[in-house]
């Protein structure tokens, strides 16, 4: 099955097309440039602040898909504090310098230098990055390995959800895997999903005791909750309401049971894939109500696990590794700095 035979044109071809760039993101400054800048960034936090004499001062986080910087408006400060809220676009000019070990915007002295922009005046594609391995590529992937599946109940419930509900389909195949830890961007649910997938269905070679049919099955439904989770906005990615107070692991476990109304499918494979969804986050402190009892849902947390933070070592290096340096900034996901430079042996 092709995701063209399941939506209309005009989103599949949307969903092929790459990101173009309409100018200069976050990740291409340099505090060498010697013209003024001009920055579409979103503002991801601000605050009032006042120097050590007496000056007032706006600093500001500006955001767009490749990266943050650090922004201050020296001039302007009070009334652009007053009109501009976490969460706007701006368009913010200014100079680029080097300070305190970070890049740093400042805003030029003119009122017009930091103005608050409407949806029409953007592209939201500059806040939100696309999966560069083709959703369409994917989702035949996922589909693939539906096809394989030999228990007819597990596969029959699988096709009801990834194939037959068209509406799931389409958010699925958009979704965000996260808003910014990992696979934060549109087709990241659909790569982590197959990913994680296709690490199971090797491990299943390996450990010849697994149950390749639930192991396989769990990975593609232990994220499901996140189409409900996630939303994409012209601001970028962001959390909905029932995510923020239900989270993606009772929202996975709702959808599954509304799929699972819809086939026949025996209690105990149900139950084993009801687990896989409640157990994949693997530790009680880390949102698993449940801890992985069976052999199966171990492997998918494992798994998931390490796919989420391969992402984050992958989106680390492609946003730091242009900075010549051989480290990269403390990283609180993944609790340490990790290695940007290349490796060669020593005179």
């Amino acid at each position: 099955m092709k995701l063209e035979n399941l939506l209309p044109k005009d989103v599949v071809e949307k969903l092929k097309e790459r990101t173009k760039s309409t100018g200069p993101y976050i990740q291409e400054l340099s505090d060498k440039m010697k013209e003024t800048v001009e920055l579409v960034g979103r503002i991801y936090s601000k605050k009032l602040q006042e120097s050590k004499d007496g000056k007032k001062f706006l600093l500001m986080t500006l955001m767009d898909r490749t990266g943050s910087i650090r922004a201050v408006d020296w001039y302007n400060a009070e009334e652009n504090d007053a009109k501009l809220a976490e969460g706007d676009v701006v368009l913010a000019r200014g100079r680029v310098v080097f300070f305190e070990g970070h890049l740093q915007l400042n805003v030029d002295r003119e009122k017009d230098a930091l103005v608050l922009l409407t949806e029409e005046q953007y592209d939201y594609e500059r806040f939100v990055e696309v999966t560069k391995r083709g959703i369409d590529t994917l989702y035949e992937k996922l589909v693939r390995f539906i096809s394989e599946i030999q228990d007819r109940e597990i596969r029959a419930l699988l096709e009801a959800l990834f194939v037959e509900d068209r509406e799931f389909v389409s958010c699925f195949v958009q979704a965000p895997a996260g808003v910014s830890v990992h696979h934060a961007y549109v087709g990241g649910l659909l790569e982590h999903t197959v990913d994680v997938a296709t690490m199971c269905k090797r491990m299943s070679n390996v450990y010849d005791f697994l149950d390749k049919d639930v192991l396989v099955a769990g990975a593609m439904l232990h994220d499901i909750g996140k189409v409900r989770e996630y939303r994409i906005t012209k601001k970028g990615l962001e959390v909905t309401t029932e995510g923020e107070l239900k989270g993606h692991i009772a929202l996975g476990l709702e959808i599954l049971h509304q799929v699972a109304s819809k086939v026949n499918i025996a209690k105990t494979k149900l139950l084993q894939l009801e687990h896989i969804v409640l157990s994949h986050h693997g530790e009680y402190e880390f949102g698993s109500p449940v801890l992985p009892k069976t052999a199966e849902a171990y492997v998918v947390h494992a798994l998931e696990n390490m796919d989420s933070k391969l992402s984050r070592f992958r989106s680390i290096n492609e946003k730091q590794k242009n900075g010549g340096k051989i480290w990269s900034e403390f990283d609180k996901h993944l609790g340490r700095r990790i290695w940007l430079g290349r490796w060669k042996d020593e005179d």
